[in-house]
């Protein structure tokens, strides 16, 4: 039996991550509203384009080279923005899964910097990694898009350089051209040390917001 890519519902403290679906369109059109300031190089859907913007996704996930995701606060219970599995690619002349990307990523205003996009990313890497035993994740980003790129090197990636004219832009007014993505990635051999850098981060965002700690040396007792 060949793979399948399929994401499973993965869940955290703060963030639960299910299987995008027409039913989070009313939640994230809500997200996509807030304050657009840091969306200059993201595909993110305005309001009144979030059914179309699902829709599209689920073609994606039909051909069998995505598996997207909703955002789903644990707070609140509200989808607050989205990210995917996207590109798998396999061992030469097998059904294994060797690496897959992590991307389609963008959460609502009110969301960045609340730890939910760091714990999305400990989630999909740990099951990537843990799961299907991939021997590398990539991330990429505009190479324009500092603040992607910061939040990208903050869960651990690792820069490896500029694509020139890589992938299409989703930049506004510059549809139909190309981007230089920056390219980043985390292997195997980095991952348990990674992991132990971002739960420790968890444990301290959790900690500041009064919640219980499932993470790092202090979950462990």
């Amino acid at each position: 039996m060949g793979f399948t890519l399929e994401g499973p519902i993965l869940d955290g403290t703060l963030v639960r991550l299910e299987p995008l679906e027409q039913g989070h369109a009313a939640d994230l059109a809500v997200a996509a509203q807030e304050d657009r300031g840091t969306y200059a190089f993201t595909w993110v859907p305005k309001a009144n384009e979030v059914d179309r913007y699902i829709d599209a996704q689920l073609v994606r996930a039909a051909s069998g080279r995505l598996a997207p995701y909703a955002q789903v606060d644990r707070v609140t219970g509200r989808a607050v923005g989205a990210t995917a599995y996207w590109d798998p690619r396999l061992w030469p002349g097998t059904d294994r899964l060797c690496a897959i990307e992590v991307g389609f990523t963008w959460l609502g205003a009110s969301a960045q910097g609340s730890g939910v996009n760091a714990e999305a990313k400990l989630l999909l890497f740990r099951h990537a990694f843990e799961t299907w035993g991939v021997a590398r994740v990539d991330l990429k980003t505009d190479a324009r898009n500092s603040r992607s790129r910061a939040a990208i090197e903050s869960v651990g990636a690792r820069f490896e350089g500029v694509l020139r004219n890589w992938s299409p832009s989703w930049a506004p007014g510059e549809e139909g051209r190309l981007r230089d993505s920056a390219m980043y990635s985390i292997v195997a051999s980095e991952w348990p040390e990674r992991r132990e850098r971002l739960e420790a981060r968890l444990a301290e965002i959790t900690k500041r917001r009064g919640m219980s700690v499932p993470y790092g040396a202090d979950a462990r007792g």
